[in-house]
Order: C-alpha cells, then sequence, then structure tokens
C-alpha cells in the first residue's frame, strides 16, 4: 500500500470534535474520517479524540510495517484489541440474554424451540 492511510471512526460524539477532524481528514460518511497525516498529528488528534470524546465511542486504525499491515486502537469501547501470536484481534464481550423461566418467549419461536430453551420437555 502506497503512502500512510488514517481512519477515525466515531459513534455519538460532539459534533465540534467531528469539525476538529475535518481540519486534517475527511470526512467521508458520518464520523467516519480518512487521510493520510503524519504519525506526530494522528498521536495528536487521538489525543484530542479521547480528550473531548465525552460519552462517545472511538476508533482508530492506521497502515504500519507489521504482519495484518495496520493496527487499530479504541476508545470507550466494548470491544477491546488483543495480541493473539502477533495479530491484533478485536475481543467482544460475551453478553448472553438473561433468559428465566417467567419471562416469556419471543414472539414467532417454534413450540419445540420454547420447550428446549426453557427446559420444558
Amino acid at each position: 500500500m502506497a503512502g500512510l492511510v488514517t481512519v477515525i471512526v466515531l459513534t455519538n460524539c460532539p459534533a465540534g470534535l467531528r469539525g476538529f477532524l475535518t481540519r486534517w481528514l475527511m470526512e467521508i460518511a458520518p464520523g467516519v474520517f480518512i487521510g493520510g497525516p503524519s504519525a506526530r498529528i494522528r498521536h495528536a488528534l487521538w489525543n484530542e479524540v479521547k480528550d473531548y470524546a465525552a460519552t462517545g465511542r472511538a476508533l482508530l486504525a492506521y497502515t504500519t510495517d507489521n504482519e495484518q499491515g495496520f493496527t487499530f486502537e479504541t476508545w470507550d469501547h466494548k470491544w477491546h484489541p488483543i495480541d493473539h501470536e502477533g495479530i491484533t484481534l478485536l475481543r467482544r464481550p460475551k453478553q448472553r440474554p438473561a433468559v428465566t423461566a417467567t419471562s416469556p418467549p419471543p414472539k414467532g419461536w417454534s413450540n419445540a424451540s420454547k420447550r428446549r430453551r426453557y427446559g420444558k420437555n
């Protein structure tokens, strides 16, 4: 890949932060910024994002010289990057819906599925 590419994705962040990022990056979709700033500028932009994201979430991805060709960082995101044998992966939290025998099954489920899920044979 020729050149450096930086992508920042914002979710539920203040509009002023989006305006700030448009000084160095192009907003190609709402909350999605792309550009080719230097590593120093990218680091400064990411620090600003972390400082002003408020209750929002952010993801930074940029090209680098590694096995994948890129790396990424997250801010206040439920998915967290982990290193797995030299490759960075995103770990999603394992969340299972709380199902009890007293809660009604969702509509549209077959009777067999309801019996299996609620242990009624």
